[in-house]
């Protein structure tokens, strides 16, 4: 699997570029690219995977992703029937446009914050959503304007989170790109049997020691951190799907009910009991 540079064509003038629906689901399609992207996608749980934030989101999710941030499909692995938006901005929209109209700098300050990722919620989650299921059927000025109101509605909202607590800098080469892509595809594939530190090692061409260096250097985790905390966040959609404890932990690679137990409270904060009954006490 090579990584894929996503790219509004040279040939276009366009600042932006809308993905209408793409269904990806089938891929792990861990990839990164210079335009910022703001994903809506809806009619589904899945995970929200952005340059070292790991997370799950419910029925619905609107992010922000700055330039360069390595992340993950939306939909991977989904399969229910939802719906997908992608709108890429091309970096020159902010050189050659925000910066020279001072009127739109609440705008600018917006793709800055980017760079940590953006996480919107509430109704400003559901207004935008609104307004990027229609843009497939405008024509191009109307698309343009709406594309302004978008971007315009994000700038003024208070309903975000950030993802990271700094700006995400990209620090891996293609190379490097490459060989942490072969180990979360082969995470993503073997997460629910036993994977052993020799077995990833051999795969990358290290040593173990090796390994385990590279990996905490280039992710700052180690290997079992990371692993668990994938597990762990398969595990929470397990007991979103209304799997019970047991299940979810063998389901997801967990050698024992105990250690399972341990790892998802350290990860989470609470126990898989008290995270399935709190979930099941908020759809009542």
């Amino acid at each position: 699997m090579k990584i894929a540079l996503e790219t509004i064509s040279q040939d276009s003038k366009s600042s932006f570029r809308l993905m209408h629906d793409p269904k990806l689901n089938h891929l792990f399609f861990w990839h990164f690219h210079p335009e910022l992207e703001l994903v809506y996608i809806e009619g589904a749980n899945a995970k929200r995977h952005v340059g070292d934030h790991i997370s799950e989101f419910n029925e619905s999710d609107l992010v922000l992703i700055g330039s360069n941030i390595p992340h993950l499909n939306f939909d991977h692995g989904i399969t229910t029937n939802y719906r997908q938006e992608v709108l890429h901005i091309a970096p020159s929209f902010k050189d050659q446009t925000l910066d020279a109209l001072p009127e739109l700098k609440q705008i600018d300050r917006l793709l800055e914050l980017s760079k940590y990722g953006i996480a919107f919620s509430g109704v400003t989650k559901t207004e935008v959503g609104a307004l990027l299921k229609e843009l497939y059927t405008l024509e191009p000025f109307a698309f343009f304007m709406s594309v302004m109101t978008i971007l315009k509605r994000l700038s003024t909202s208070k309903e975000f989170e950030l993802l990271h607590k700094t700006p995400f800098i990209n620090k891996y080469n293609e190379k490097e790109q490459k060989r942490l892509r072969t180990i979360y595809a082969f995470i993503d594939e073997r997460y629910q049997g036993k994977i052993s530190l020799d077995e990833v090692a051999s795969l990358c061409n290290l040593t173990k020691p090796a390994f385990c260096r590279y990996f905490k250097k280039n992710t700052g985790s180690t290997f079992i951190q990371f692993l668990n905390q994938y597990r762990v966040s398969q595990a929470k959609r397990y007991l979103l799907l209304g799997n019970n404890v047991t299940e979810t932990c063998f389901a997801c690679g967990f050698e024992s009910l105990s250690y399972f137990n341990r790892s998802f409270k350290k990860i989470v904060g609470e126990n898989p009991s008290a995270f399935k009954k709190n979930l099941s006490t908020s759809n009542v």
